[in-house]
């Protein structure tokens, strides 16, 4: 029998697995750009489609540079090649005659909590900050002076930024459909608008709403205001240090299962075992850079990502166990409660597929986490009334009387637009991201989990460990079953069935 260990939380209990399980980890690292800015400048310069950077360039005009919080690739680390990138491009806007005092710096956060000067201030390396003499402005999708336009037959409202710029930038990476290129101008709209982009993979266009209204959107912005984006390739985050090469490399799941301080961390209080999983050193390299319309360097840098970052599957699987860390997938990190824990295990990491979905219809999933309840407060406190309608039972059309309940909400709003918490509409866009994968499963089993009510809450099985949850997938898939461990984070995407 496999005994690994594996996320549980801020713990790291040593999991006794199937030895037949398939483990799906990370592929080993990947050459990286030795210079991320000269890349960025060479891909401005010669972009997939479209005029160079250059040439939409209008001297001594204004330019809008649209960001988004670098929420992904999960986990956190303390180096990011996309401050050099933006480094790189507003060196570029500066040299073809735009100056630092005439751009604008728009974090299109959508609905998630509101950056602080800490988050700002992670956008560019600190000597490149203190050198920005221009404006920088966080999307606040409850404003009154957002502008309206006509959109695929729908009205939506953006950010004026947008709409004043001479010229508009979007700057990301290609991680999902729904993160970077065009999708970042939807998180620089109103709150339906937001909620509107949806998708069924995480990395295919086919069955992407949210995709299809970037696309739309896109398309009209650039009728008044002309638009570029630059998107790079990364690898996943790769620890260093003691643990260097966990979880792709064998060797080091080995020393993590054999190492006193992995069971002094299991033991010591919670807060001090995430201030260690948070300050561990990790780092994050960029492969390529693509620019051009933002809806094409996003694909391409999505297409790129996938088939260098990815894992092959010849099939699905009836029984796939996830590991959860203890934090969420949205800045400033919180820690997991039971509805950020599914929408991270059922609606993030099990919609990283490509061709086919990696559960087999009717399979199991058994997320590893405690389930612990700690919503009620500060920036989890929107949580709140969510939870206590799926635990009375509510369905789809109730849920959105209580989403508009919420939306209406002073105080919830008040706290969003102070950077305090969330907006209120946060808590249902990451329900609704499970929806598909839990009409999938036949059963959703949480190992180790704390809360039983919580999970039951939420139509989940709650299972005491992790040997008792895989004895309950291995009854109702049969002992025939084929067993995937998603080893992470990282989470790899998965490539299912292609021929």
């Amino acid at each position: 029998m496999l005994r690994l260990p594996l996320h549980s939380g801020s713990r790291l209990p040593v999991v006794p697995l199937p030895d037949d399980a398939v483990l799906l980890a990370a592929p080993p690292p990947l050459d990286s750009l030795a210079d991320v800015g000269a890349a960025v400048v060479d891909a401005l310069r010669y972009p997939l489609a479209g005029e160079p950077l250059a040439e939409l360039v209008p001297r001594g005009g204004r330019a809008t540079i649209v960001v988004e919080p670098p929420s992904l690739p999960l986990p956190t680390v303390q180096d990011d090649p996309r401050r050099d990138a933006l480094a790189a491009v507003l060196a570029e806007l500066d040299r073809h005659g735009i100056v630092p005092e005439r751009t604008t710096l728009l974090v299109a956060s959508g609905l998630a909590r509101r950056a602080g000067r800490r988050g700002l201030e992670a956008l560019l390396r600190p000597e490149r900050a203190r050198a920005f003499r221009g404006r920088v402005v966080v999307h606040d999708c409850e404003a009154d002076d957002l502008r309206t336009l006509e959109v695929a037959g729908r009205r939506v409202r953006v950010h004026p930024a947008l709409l004043d710029a001479d010229l508009a930038l979007t700057i990301g990476a290609g991680e999902t459909v729904l993160h970077g290129g065009a999708t970042a101008l939807v998180g620089a709209c109103a709150p339906g608008t937001i909620r509107a982009a949806r998708a069924v993979s995480l990395l295919e266009v086919a069955g992407a709403s949210g995709w299809r209204l970037a696309a739309a959107l896109e398309a009209e912005l650039s009728r008044t205001v002309p638009l570029m984006g630059l998107s790079l390739v990364l690898d996943h985050p790769r620890a260093t240090g003691l643990y260097r090469g966990y979880p792709w490399r064998r060797e080091a799941l080995d020393a993590g299962r054999r190492s006193p301080l992995r069971r002094l961390l299991n033991a010591a209080p919670a807060v001090l075992r995430r201030r260690v999983l948070a300050g561990a050193r990790r780092e994050l390299t960029a492969v390529a850079a693509f620019a051009g319309p933002p809806s094409v360097a996003h694909a391409e840098a999505l297409v790129r990502g996938t088939a260098v970052r990815s894992v092959a599957v010849e099939q699905p699987f009836e029984t796939i166990v996830v590991p959860l860390p203890w934090e969420g997938l949205h800045l400033p990190r919180e820690p997991l409660n039971p509805i950020t824990a599914a929408a991270l295990g059922l609606g993030h990491v099990l919609r990283l597929w490509r061709e086919r979905p990696p559960l087999a219809e009717g399979g199991t999933v058994v997320l590893l986490h405690p389930f612990s309840r700690v919503m009620g407060h500060g920036p989890q406190a929107p949580y709140l009334a969510l939870f206590a309608a799926l635990r009375d039972g509510a369905r789809t059309r109730e849920l959105a009387k209580v989403e508009a309940h919420a939306a209406r909400d002073r105080r919830a709003i008040a706290a969003y637009r102070g950077g305090a918490a969330p907006h209120p509409r946060l808590p249902f866009a990451d329900w609704e991201t499970c929806a598909t994968l839990l009409e999938r499963a036949g059963s959703v089993i949480v190992a180790g989990c704390r809360d039983a009510g919580a999970a039951r809450a939420l139509g989940l099985v709650p299972s005491h460990n992790a040997a008792t949850a895989l004895e309950m997938a291995e009854g109702l898939s049969g002992p025939r079953a084929r067993t995937g461990v998603i080893l992470g984070p990282p989470y790899p995407p998965l490539v299912v069935g292609a021929t």
